[in-house]
């Protein structure tokens, strides 16, 4: 039996027991998701078609692993103006495993993983370390950095990283690390490091 489904704004013809890189839906891996918007499900020549979603019809799916894609650059430039843009795009993907292919408003058979138990709710939750250590003092307007949104800025300095100094003399250790832990490419922070050099001046 055969199901097509819809999530992140793409469709994907699924199997039990199939594992497909979907964009990233919230669950812990081992939890058992539920897809509702199947646009048909079929076996054989016997085809159920929706309208656009077939009633009572669902996916479940077991959460594998949640990861992202690889980097997408996306470069501007126009001639003779002094002016280019390089973003880059990593997208969150989840890892699922389908199983089972569910209609007339049937109900997952397969429940989550059991999970350890929770330590005492008294336990205040462990918060990881910036990345780097943030000077004292006022920090720049990163935001003047082409590519530096206020998002991005509020990202940077949650990790400890608020003055074009700090951009400037970024190692390629530190970059490495950057581009490992945050949602910027190599590139990216390459092309902020070139343009926080002259504003550090």
């Amino acid at each position: 039996m055969f199901a097509v489904i819809k999530t992140g704004g793409k469709q994907y013809r699924v199997v039990a027991d199939q594992e497909l890189k979907i964009e990233k839906i919230e669950g812990a891996v081992g939890d058992i998701v539920t897809i509702g918007s199947v646009l048909a499900h079929g076996d054989g020549d016997n085809v159920t078609l929706g309208a656009p979603f077939v009633d009572g019809a669902s996916v479940a799916a077991e959460v594998v692993a949640q990861g992202h894609a690889k980097t997408v650059i996306a470069f501007k430039k126009r001639r003779r103006q002094n002016s280019r843009r390089r973003i880059g795009h990593r997208q969150l993907l989840t890892t699922v495993r389908i199983s089972e292919i569910l209609i007339g408003g049937a109900k997952p058979s397969k429940a989550a993983d059991a999970k350890p138990a929770k330590k005492a709710e008294a336990a205040a939750p462990a918060t990881a370390a910036p990345l780097f250590t943030a000077p004292a003092g006022k920090g720049d307007k990163l935001v003047d950095i082409k590519g530096i949104g206020p998002v991005a800025a509020k990202q940077l300095a949650e990790q400890g990283i608020t003055t074009f100094r700090q951009l400037a003399e970024l190692t390629d250790a530190d970059i490495e690390k950057i581009d490992a832990n945050m949602p910027f490419s190599a590139d990216q922070i390459h092309d902020w490091k070139a343009q926080a050099k002259e504003l550090a001046k």
